[in-house]
């Protein structure tokens, strides 16, 4: 049976090629996009199997209206994808208020609200996937990028939390963690925020790590097999690296970390107190 998608950001990139996998397997997608314009080409070449939508995800009202307008056409919504969002590259002390709203608005609220609007669907139903788009940057951590981070961070946390929740209607969720890709993220997409003097060097030095570290794009249109196979999959993972460099990545990440955590373990343990007699 042919699957029902509703996926956020699919005027290019990731939510594209997602669409079009779907599509060209016979599946409907109810696409969204600030622009809606910019789904002309999948109508075209999909007709009705495509409903285009024009859809900022930080504007509640009108998630609530996409959905209900998918459920209204389709019937049902069997795959969610919340892939709308971008890149703030600026240091902490760099970051302004209104930047830093505008980036948990987009990242987390946006995909907490198109998350709350299709699970009433999914637990009629009895079934359903929900794919949050994080990324290398919701399990690691860099200079430069932090509110990015954070919004990502967040994002892992409380999708973590909805999988078992949710895991007794039968719906699964997955958090994609695409590494380096040949899409707009650091490019158009991305927004900047005004660098102050005192960063100056630390910003070389970031740049010229990046460029040490520096290693072949991944090609997105390759990774459309690798969603239609989450999707399908009796027992979606929970979690999901898009690329190579995602596990070796986290692994040193994580190894890291449990040094640490061991080195402080006497404080940690002396923090405890003397055990209250019973």
């Amino acid at each position: 049976m042919s699957k029902v998608w509703f996926i956020t950001g699919t005027s290019k990139g990731f939510g594209r090629v997602w669409a079009q996998a779907a599509l060209k397997r016979g599946d409907r997608v109810a696409a969204t996009a600030r622009d809606a314009s910019t789904l002309d080409g999948l109508v075209e070449e999909f007709g009705e199997s495509v409903l285009p939508l024009s859809l900022d995800v930080t504007d509640r009202t009108a998630i609530d209206a996409a959905v209900a307008a998918t459920v209204e056409r389709f019937g049902r919504i069997d795959v969610a994808i919340n892939n709308a969002g971008y890149g703030l590259f600026g240091m902490i002390e760099e970051i302004s208020e209104a930047e830093a709203r505008a980036q948990l608005e987009t990242n987390v609220f946006g995909a907490l609200w198109v998350t709350q609007a299709v699970l009433p669907t999914m637990r009629a139903q009895g079934s359903g996937n929900i794919l949050q788009v994080s990324s290398i940057g919701g399990v690691n951590a860099f200079a430069g990028i932090g509110l990015y981070h954070a919004s990502k961070w967040a994002l892992e946390g409380f999708s973590q939390s909805l999988a078992a929740e949710v895991k007794e209607f039968g719906i699964h969720v997955t958090l994609i963690e695409p590494a380096g890709y040949a899409t707009d993220w650091g490019g158009p997409s991305s927004v900047h925020a005004s660098p102050l003097p005192a960063y100056a060097e630390a910003r070389e030095r970031m740049v010229k790590w990046r460029k040490e570290r520096s290693m072949k794009p991944g090609d997105p249109e390759a990774t459309g097999e690798a969603i239609l196979a989450v999707v399908d999959a009796e027992e979606p993972p929970l979690r999901l690296f898009l690329g190579e460099a995602g596990l070796p990545m986290t692994r040193a990440e994580y190894e890291r970390r449990l040094a640490e955590w061991e080195a402080w373990n006497h404080v940690a343990v002396a923090a405890q107190g003397e055990a209250v007699q019973a």
